[in-house]
């Protein structure tokens, strides 16, 4: 988009006050990830949840001179305003606009539940070299994902391919008004989001409103129900159904299972043959999606099969690495372009490191002009105030000189990593983003801190999207306190609080102060609640400026006396427990009276009243919990009332929240539901695994029946067979009692016993005569088994198994 806001606001039909003739190419609606200011717009959107107005001064604080809100929030004389009745149906409504400028324009709409992504991104690999491509960024495809990707088409462009998502009936009428493609796209239909529908029949009627005006429509046919919904709903037009039922239009007819053969398919009767490395189901679908949408275009099935042949995997992932010399690796060296390294800069911004590096590739397989596409590269750069850049390659390093920091040059990446100038990098964010060409992750290996080939896998997505499977049970209202003791429940303390803090978590628990010091020592500002506080810390408790749990009187007493030692005046915030029926800690209803008279006579401030539910993941002892509840809500209401104000009142946890929405008071707790765990079957469905715990296979052995495995002899294999061993064990946190056929890992998605000891750094895996080679990949835990069933093994819960984790396995943070 190019236009200035007097355009906007008359292509809306809003109000302008300021600076009409400001230009504005780009709309940003997070404040948090503006990474440039120039011609860019601040959407202050407000929904049911949320308003995007109270991020206002922080996007002009940033340098933005055009906001796009339902009211004028501050007076600013240098701020030029577009003022909107709905912000949301306003960025509907100028992308309606935008997209009616370019008539010439072939489009592709992809829906579904899953694969929209990767049917999206291959589609654009294989159309970009012949047609100016655009698509949607990430994985844009919302009420406001949707028209913010449409937003980016230019006169230039001859083909969009954008994603089209939905969460809940009613949604889709409103984007097909919007965008009604030439080419509908219907992949596979699964569970995402399914739970705001009353059935998959009416999960589909929603997803094909879609295609109300779409002349031509290339649908999964494996869904029976999809299949003859389209076929009747859309007689006339024309319709390809792709999949592995003979049924279909366009299906596999070889063992396209077999690695050895090229895979055949007929597209109505006609053949085409290609090859694919990888034979999985969902890899097959999707190229069967890009063959029917390819035909459209008009390819040759030589053409065809050349653009399958060079499809390269998409990887939407970022890796959060610790470094050597107290550096933070962030590796995005699984693509490279222009979108990806925006999108990378706003990852970053996540980051409170005070210095950052990037070391950046050459851009390789774009048409761009190599001079417009540096300057461009190198602006973006520029923006970012990067402390030290590192060029490689031939082509991006002629261009040195538009880069604005104190930049090297070089022309691969050997001739870098020789050069030793990583060796001067401390206390830095080091950004690698590389095409797959240049091996940056030889970069990667050199300066990650910890090269244990055992590793810890978490995805921050993953639990982002927990948390919000538990806020949709929650009034817009209510805030969420997340749990953060023990090393983040072993997933890493820093790393999710801050990434919990990018994402507006209000409250922060963890068990003891020098927990919450090292969060505030690395930039956490979030309030922080410390559960535990001990008589020795009261004083780091005030210094880092912590919130203390009071549950009893000597606490109450001692804490005060320090911050009477150290002359705070102010009124302390303090968190008070009570006790309800677990009695672990907490005030009894007899004690009331007492302290409230006693609080009222300090300069403390009760932010919070709360207690602890003993058994709300059990179905057998919900009126336990009720009657817990039923005490809690008796006291504070006294409490509330002896103090003369309400402080926040918060008792549910993570199986609360899920158990007993209707009792949520001010305030919710979550700590395991964060990871994916829930004891609500129905919520067990909507949520993701966060952690994966992997190793790989340091050697096979060939053994003979009668033969002994580890110590103590304590296996004797009963046939011949051969025995996996990995490097983990006891050390990491693996107990022994899992040994001895007890448990069990998975190779390649198949279950195979630990047997013998587990050892302090190895155990050993009966494999039988799988197919397994050396150095593969091993899961402990993820979806098979579980970390419950892994749990299970080990006679505990997911809890400890988490917590028990050594540090010395490395932590990967991963975001998409």
């Amino acid at each position: 988009m190019n236009y200035t806001a007097n355009e906007i606001a008359d292509m809306t039909c809003s109000k302008i006050v300021g600076d009409g003739d400001l230009r504005v190419k780009n709309i940003a609606f997070d404040s948090r990830s503006l990474f440039s200011v120039q011609d860019r717009a601040f959407l202050a959107i407000n929904t049911t949840k949320n308003s995007g107005e109270k991020y206002i001064n922080t996007a002009i604080e940033k340098g933005i001179k055009v906001i796009i809100s339902e009211h004028k929030t501050v007076d600013t004389e240098d701020i030029s305003w577009i003022l909107v009745e709905d912000s949301v149906s306003f960025i509907q409504q100028l992308a309606k606009k935008h997209l009616k400028c370019f008539k010439h324009l072939r489009t592709v709409g992809i829906t579904g539940s899953n694969g929209k992504t990767i049917v999206k991104e291959w589609l654009y690999q294989s159309l970009w070299s012949d047609y100016d491509t655009v698509k949607s960024p990430k994985s844009f495809n919302s009420q406001i994902g949707l028209p913010l990707s449409l937003l980016e088409i230019n006169e230039k462009h001859r083909v969009g391919i954008f994603e089209v998502g939905i969460s809940k009936p009613g949604e889709m009428s409103l984007l097909e008004d919007i965008f009604s493609p030439e080419i509908g796209i219907l992949t596979h239909i699964g569970t995402a989001h399914s739970a705001n529908f009353a059935s998959e029949e009416e999960l589909i009627d929603e997803k094909i409103r879609l295609f109300k005006s779409s002349p031509i429509i290339i649908f999964n046919g494996d869904n029976l129900l999809a299949f003859n919904k389209i076929k009747s709903a859309f007689n006339g037009r024309k319709l390809v159904s792709y999949g592995f039922w003979p049924s279909n239009d366009l299906k596999p007819v070889s063992d396209w299972r077999n690695n050895g053969k090229e895979i055949k398919v007929t597209y109505f009767g006609e053949e085409i043959i290609f090859p694919l490395l990888k034979r999985d189901e969902a890899t097959l679908m999707n190229a069967l999606a890009i063959i029917a949408v390819l035909k459209e275009f008009g390819l040759t099935n030589e053409k065809i099969v050349e653009k399958l042949s060079s499809l390269k995997s998409v990887e939407m992932r970022l890796e959060s690495i610790n470094g050597i010399r107290n550096n933070l690796v962030i590796n995005d060296s699984f693509n490279l372009d222009i979108d990806s390294l925006k999108i990378a800069f706003q990852f970053i911004r996540e980051y409170k490191k005070e210095k950052k590096t990037l070391i950046l590739t050459d851009i390789v397989d774009v048409k761009e002009d190599p001079d417009v596409l540096y300057r461009e590269v190198a602006a973006l750069v520029n923006d970012q105030q990067f402390d030290c850049v590192f060029l490689v390659g031939e082509s991006i390093t002629q261009y040195e000189k538009y880069f604005a920091t104190e930049t090297y040059s070089f022309n691969d990446t050997l001739e870098l990593i020789e050069s030793q100038q990583l060796n001067h990098i401390e206390d830095s964010l080091i950004l690698l983003k590389g095409a797959r060409k240049f091996a940056i992750e030889k970069v990667k290996n050199l300066l990650e801190l910890q090269k244990h080939d055992t590793v810890m896998e978490v995805n921050l997505n993953a639990i982002l999207h927990n948390i919000n499977v538990h806020k949709a049970l929650l009034h817009p209202e209510t805030k969420m306190m997340a749990m953060v003791k023990a090393y983040s429940y072993g997933l890493g303390g820093y790393e999710i609080a801050e990434f919990l803090q990018h994402h507006h978590i209000d409250y922060l628990g963890v068990a003891y102060a020098d927990e919450g010091a090292d969060l505030r020592k690395n930039g956490i500002t979030t309030p922080i609640i410390v559960m535990n506080p001990e008589q020795h810390s009261y004083h780091s408790i005030i210094e880092y400026n912590l919130e203390p749990e009071i549950y009893s009187f000597r606490v109450l007493d001692l804490f005060y006396e320090a911050l009477q030692e150290q002359g705070v005046s102010k009124q302390y915030p303090i968190h008070i427990k009570l006790e309800t029926g677990m009695h672990r800690l907490g005030f009894k209803t007899f004690e009331l009276a007492q302290l409230t008279s006693k609080i009222n006579a300090m300069n403390l401030q009760v932010a919070s009243i709360f207690s602890h539910l003993s058994t709300s993941d059990m179905d057998g002892e919900k009126e336990y919990t009720l009657k817990q509840i039923e005490i809690f809500t008796e006291n504070t209401q006294f409490m509330i009332s002896a103090l003369g104000y309400r402080p926040t009142l918060h008792i549910l946890n993570s199986a609360g929240i899920t158990t007993f929405p209707e009792h949520q008071f001010d305030m919710v707790r979550i700590g395991i539901g964060m990871v994916g765990i829930s004891s609500s079957a129905k919520i067990r469905k909507q949520l993701h695994s966060a952690v994966v715990l992997k190793t790989v296979i340091s050697q096979i052995s060939e053994v003979k029946k009668g033969e002994s495995v580890g110590y103590s002899r304590r296996h004797i294999a009963p046939s011949d067979t051969r025995i996996a061993t990995v490097p983990v064990g006891y050390a990491d946190g693996i107990p022994r009692l899992i040994g001895n056929m007890v448990g069990n890992i998975s190779i390649k998605n198949k279950l195979f016993p630990i047997v013998g000891n587990v050892c302090m750094d190895m155990m050993m895996i009966d494999i039988g005569n799988a197919d397994v080679q050396e150095g593969d990949e091993v899961i402990i835990f993820n979806s098979k088994p579980t970390l419950e069933q892994f749990a299970a093994y080990c006679k505990t819960i997911p809890y400890e198994v988490l917590t028990s984790i050594s540090r010395r396995v490395k932590r990967i943070y991963i975001k998409n």
